[in-house]
């Protein structure tokens, strides 16, 4: 039986941090709004557990009127599933460059609208932000990502582990680590502080090895305590990211 989280999360259904396998979750990554909706359209084919809105690739990302039109859109289609509002940076894989006070002000609204369930802020946003967007997301029933991405390399297991806590600390609902390995020793430092992570910790957590070596994190991470991976429909949104498909073929053989 796989390892479970002390505290989890129910949304819509959905329990994050317990169960006998990871949840799926299903990004979105569209430049229009016409392309993010068929995207959504086949979410009921695909039968993800979440889905993840990359709102960074949007092209009218400035204007976060039209950036909220869009959101509603998206929730009229998809409402029966949890929904993941993410604008990533640049500097760990974001789509655009954004200022931190447009960044601040589309997470505002999305935290505001009652359509979003979830936001994903990166560790390095800096205390101030994480406070102000925490102290918005409690009362609206919102869940707290806080992340780390490093698309170069693998940080040893002290300093990744030290990310995960680092976030708990922070005050985030869930914690997630990403990363890229550099060989095969790398891929074992994250399934080895996953299990790390997973005995300290209290709150739910998702680590990932990226790129296609890192593929086997993606499909047992789940056996050492990582309670979320991210499988594509028809965008791919980090190296290595595998086909919901795939990922339920891989899985089929662990009974899973």
């Amino acid at each position: 039986m796989r390892p479970q989280s002390p505290v989890q999360i129910d949304i819509k259904g959905k329990r994050i941090g317990g169960g006998p396998r990871p949840l799926i979750c299903l990004p979105l990554l569209a430049d229009t709004q016409a392309s993010l909706l068929e995207q959504a359209g086949d979410i009921p084919t695909l039968k993800p557990d979440l889905i993840e809105w990359r709102v960074d690739a949007l092209d009218i990302l400035a204007d976060t009127r039209s950036v909220a039109q869009t959101l509603a859109a998206l929730h009229a289609m998809s409402n029966a599933w949890p929904l993941l509002f993410t604008c990533r940076i640049a500097a760990e894989g974001g789509m655009q460059a954004l200022s931190a006070a447009m960044r601040l002000a589309l997470y505002q609204m999305a935290i505001t609208s009652g359509q979003v369930d979830m936001i994903d802020i990166e560790l390095s946003s800096g205390r101030e932000t994480i406070q102000e967007l925490r102290s918005m997301c409690r009362p609206a029933g919102v869940k707290l990502i806080l992340s780390y991405h490093d698309f170069g390399r693998t940080p040893d297991s002290d300093a990744l582990l030290q990310k995960l806590l680092d976030a708990e600390q922070a005050g985030a609902d869930i914690a997630k680590v990403a990363v890229m390995p550099r060989d095969s020793r790398d891929v074992l430092t994250v399934l080895n502080v996953t299990h790390l992570a997973r005995q300290q910790m209290k709150i739910p957590l998702i680590a990932i090895s990226m790129g296609h070596g890192g593929v086997i994190t993606r499909i047992a991470g789940g056996l050492f305590g990582s309670d979320i991976t991210f499988a594509s429909g028809t965008a791919t949104t980090a190296p290595g990211q595998l086909s919901i498909t795939d990922l339920r073929k891989a899985w089929s053989v662990m009974s899973w």
